[in-house]
């Protein structure tokens, strides 16, 4: 092997190994993602955001009709704003708040919307309410006598609520409720799903505007909290995806990392780079023929040696005829009967049906193959020969 060759090879195997080490490194960090962190979407109910699933333009509407909207990204900036003045907030689901500070927030403002409810805030702030069904996205009549939702009309459902004791539900369907509101006092507390209601995608569908703003607008301020993993109260920590699963879940996976990079330099081990050996003898093609020969004879299947001698005739006359390579045994043996004026049954019998027992009948047959080839070869050789 040349020095150029044995550098191209060393070269290869090096990119081999770099592309094995990168991918390796890919399903780690995505591994380790799942395992110790885990994501939300990135402009889903954000108040800044004009993406699909963003709500500014709910913000800008507001505005429109006077109101003040603060957008609190921690939570002292929320608490500030709402104890200067009766004001409404604007709540998504918050897990890295204890149920006291929650609760602590909530009670400092005027009106409450959940637009992100889960289990723990629907049952905290909505008097034991709690999550039910999901159904795809329609529009449903409030059958409610809350004032917002009843000028608003029809509007879209999505994630349902089951309302707890002195809460009433708004847009029922399969047996839950797109909308909750609980009475207290001069204020109210609602949820929704800000998904299917409030978000620049679905904001101008059906009734959804008139929804939002007629609970989202009942105070000159609102504070608009977006919770911050530093907002977490002493000993609560923001839940991740390892803290959500099963013990096993971490150690099996680094077990299958593990397992995956072993089996990877096992089955990428060298012994040195490959060479190139020059063939000690060269095998003729009349010896590899014969070898089969003895195999058939040494087998005794004199028809599967006949069937073999026919199918390379046949290819053979196919070519001679002109006929498509597709043409099935059949009609070759017809155009050959018809080439050479002889009985369709007996080139028939050459070309496809009989069956010979011996050895001594194998070779007839052979015989009969030969001259019928060598009988349209003649035809064909008649008509090109110039008279």
């Amino acid at each position: 092997m040349t020095s150029t060759t044995a550098s191209k090879t060393r070269r290869r195997i090096g990119a081999g190994w770099l592309a094995l080490v990168a991918a390796l490194a890919v399903v780690g960090l995505i591994g380790t993602t799942l395992v110790f962190g885990g994501w939300t979407p990135r402009d889903a109910l954000e108040p800044g955001s004009p993406a699909p699933e963003g709500t500014r333009a709910l913000v800008r509407v507001l505005e429109q009709q006077g109101v003040r909207v603060v957008i609190a990204r921690d939570r002292a900036t929320a608490e500030r704003e709402l104890a200067a003045a009766p004001a409404t907030l604007v709540l998504r689901d918050a897990p890295m708040l204890s149920d006291a500070g929650l609760a602590r927030l909530a009670a400092e403002a005027r009106d409450v919307v959940l637009i992100e409810p889960r289990s723990r805030s629907l049952d905290l702030l909505v008097n034991g309410s709690s999550l039910a069904d999901v159904v795809e996205e329609r529009p449903v009549d409030p059958s409610c006598d809350v004032p917002a939702a009843r000028a608003a009309g029809p509007s879209r459902v999505g994630e349902l609520y089951r309302p707890g004791d002195g809460v009433t539900g708004c847009y029922p369907a399969e047996g839950g409720f797109g909308v909750l509101v609980r009475e207290n006092g001069e204020g109210t507390t609602a949820a929704l799903d800000g998904l299917s209601v409030l978000t620049n995608r679905a904001l101008p569908l059906d009734g959804n505007a008139a929804v939002a703003v007629g609970l989202l607008g009942r105070s000159p301020t609102l504070v608009w909290y977006v919770p911050s993993p530093a907002d977490a109260d002493t000993g609560t920590a923001v839940p991740t995806l390892g803290d959500l699963t099963p013990p096993w879940v971490t150690p099996a996976m680094v077990l299958l990392l593990v397992a995956g990079l072993t089996a990877a330099v096992w089955r990428g081990r060298r012994f040195g780079p490959l060479v190139a050996e020059r063939l000690p003898v060269t095998v003729r093609v009349s010896e590899t023929t014969e070898g089969r020969a003895r195999l058939y004879a040494a087998s005794g299947d004199a028809d599967h040696a006949l069937n073999e001698l026919r199918r390379a005739a046949r290819r053979r006359l196919v070519r001679l005829l002109g006929l498509s390579a597709r043409t099935p045994a059949q009609q070759v043996a017809d155009a050959v009967a018809e080439r050479l004026g002889a009985d369709r049954a007996v080139v028939r019998g050459i070309l496809i049906d009989d069956s010979p027992r011996t050895d001594r009948e194998l070779v007839a047959a052979s015989d009969r193959l030969r001259d019928l080839e060598t009988s349209v070869r003649a035809t064909l050789r008649t008509e090109r020969t110039p008279r």
